[in-house]
């Protein structure tokens, strides 16, 4: 969230950013219940000291019931804040995060394509989608994994196994030369940790699955775990960010995805992923924005995917960043322009700034012995629902078999998946 002093110190920033993200907020009503806060609170404090002064002599009978008055109204005071309380704090952390200037405005369709590596496959053959190749493979059984779980839930098998495998191994050795100490996290986490982070454990815009009569829900991805990692602790940063690669199982409801192009893999209720997590100084931010940014790149150019970059729109942000960029791979799954191939998101890199921190209440000390409020940066590394789709697409052959990517081949023990 942002600091309360700093919203009612530029409300008309607040508003323009509120604008730019399409966010519907009542900047007015939450200022108006900040002011009625601090009235009370100063109210309250008055009075108490007002008490304390008063009851430090032995006091008369008529003192003794003009103290009783007071213990009445302090009563009166805290009810009439404890009831004002919730509205201005939903408001509060409804406000989103402020938006870097650079980012594009407008909304999911009016990204900004920064970069383009490699040029769009072109095959002699009629290509497939990596659903069809992997169940013609015998290494994907998504009928299997809906009738053992649900819809979205599937089995791997043989190389499918052993691709993921290799592309954790990969990811692992890749990010770790640059300094990420490795973590697996747990798979669950307090709610109070996901709204912490930024996402709804609950309710019909929840995209995480709560478990039953606990305050715990599935994470759906290791940015909720490693960003509460640290929370209500004072970090030492003296020597640099505190950089974390974490694996995790990811749960997601995907609701309201399924009139978008689901096929396969890209859209699934679980999967695997390596995410990348940075805890930093605020002026070293856009630095640790612009690695993890070139550590995706170097990820995608081992394997030599053919992907682009784009600088998401403002009001397709989410709430926690400031700017992020997106990795889109070319599929052949996706359609545009109703051509067949087309775009799609395998990994994000997002400067989330102190809005997070803020919420989880994580600083670092300074030199001076002050603390402020850390940075916070999240990005994906490998993810297990988007990575295999665009090297099975793209390196599809025509006798349904599929190249293995010469830097994964040492990790699998082979150079082909299937053959004719």
């Amino acid at each position: 969230m942002l600091d309360i002093h700093f919203i009612r110190e530029h409300a008309d920033l607040i508003r323009e950013s509120c604008r730019k993200r399409r966010v519907v907020l009542d900047v007015d009503r939450l200022l108006s219940l900040d002011t009625t806060r601090r009235q009370i609170i100063h109210q309250i404090e008055t009075v108490r000291a007002d008490r304390k002064r008063s009851s430090k002599s032995k006091p008369s009978d008529e003192q003794i019931m003009r103290l009783r008055g007071l213990g009445e109204q302090i009563k009166r005071l805290e009810l009439e804040l404890s009831t004002l309380e919730p509205g201005y704090k939903e408001l509060l952390l409804q406000v989103p995060n402020l938006t870097d200037p650079k980012a594009p405005e407008g909304g999911e369709g009016d990204f900004k394509i920064v970069a383009q590596h490699g040029s769009v496959p072109s095959f002699d053959f009629q290509p497939q989608d990596h659903e069809t190749i992997m169940t013609g493979l015998g290494i994907l059984d998504l009928e299997r994994g809906s009738k053992v779980a649900a819809s979205k839930f599937y089995f791997l098998k043989n190389d499918g196994v052993l691709l993921n495998l290799a592309l954790i191994r990969y990811g692992i050795d890749l990010v770790s030369q640059y300094g990420y100490e490795l973590v697996q996290t747990p798979d669950v986490a307090r709610n109070e940790i996901l709204a912490g982070i930024g996402f709804t454990p609950r309710g019909p815009e929840t995209q995480v699955y709560s478990i039953e009569n606990t305050e715990l829900s599935l994470i759906g991805t290791a940015e909720i775990t490693m960003g509460g990692y640290h929370a209500g602790e004072i970090l030492d940063l003296s020597r640099g960010p505190k950089k974390y690669l974490a694996i995790s199982q990811c749960f997601r409801t995907e609701g309201g995805a399924y009139g978008k192009v689901s096929k396969g893999l890209f859209r699934v209720h679980e999967f695997t992923k390596l995410e990348m997590f940075i805890f930093c100084r605020p002026e070293e931010s856009e630095q640790m924005h612009a690695e993890l940014l070139r550590i995706e790149r170097e990820i995608c150019d081992g394997l030599h995917l053919v992907y682009r970059v784009i600088d998401i729109a403002a009001a397709d942000l989410g709430a926690p960043a400031y700017r992020k960029y997106d990795l889109e791979a070319w599929m052949t799954m996706k359609e545009e322009g109703g051509r067949r191939g087309g775009w799609g998101e395998i990994t994000s890199a997002s400067n989330c700034t102190d809005y997070q921190a803020r919420r989880l209440n994580i600083q670092y000390r300074k030199p001076d012995g002050s603390t402020e409020f850390v940075h916070t940066l999240n990005g994906t590394a490998i993810a297990l629902s988007r990575f295999p789709v665009a090297i099975i697409e793209q390196y599809q052959q025509g006798d349904g078999s599929v190249e293995v990517p010469e830097v994964l081949q040492k990790y699998m023990g082979k150079r082909v998946i299937g053959s004719s």
